[in-house]
């Protein structure tokens, strides 16, 4: 969701990158449906991790921020850049998954993490660029 919206808010104002602990999982439909809510397709986007990134050949040397979401992808984004001179932030957002009963109070669940990250986004980049712009 946080790789979707930065590109849907910011354009190509940075380049980004999504990736976490583990890949052994396709972006889970709740996801994908909430985002699209805002006009963000993520049904083709497949979630990777940090060593898969590194073996495409992103080096994590070249980034000037990492934004980490779980205290598990903070501790292994803080090792991996370690010796690296760049920031990673924790954002506490909700983890979602495993919330709600039904399928209303999961898209809820889904929706407050969204908007929770797009506030975060909002408060530490500032206003999205306008479509026109980009």
């Amino acid at each position: 969701m946080a790789e979707g919206l930065m590109k849907k808010m910011y354009g190509q104002k940075a380049y980004v990158q999504s990736a976490g602990v583990k890949n052994d999982m396709e972006v889970d439909g709740f996801s994908i449906a909430v985002c699209k809510e805002l006009g963000i397709e993520l049904s083709r986007h497949r979630s990777r991790s940090f060593e898969e990134m590194q073996e495409w050949g992103d080096d994590l040397s070249q980034f000037d921020l990492i934004v980490a979401l779980s205290p598990a992808s903070q501790r292994t984004a803080l090792e991996l850049t370690r010796y690296y001179h760049l920031d990673v932030e924790y954002w506490p957002i909700l983890d979602p998954t495993g919330l709600g009963e039904s399928r209303d109070a999961k898209l809820s669940a889904y929706r407050q993490a969204r908007d929770q990250i797009r506030d975060r986004m909002l408060a530490r980049f500032g206003p999205p660029l306008e479509e026109d712009a980009r």
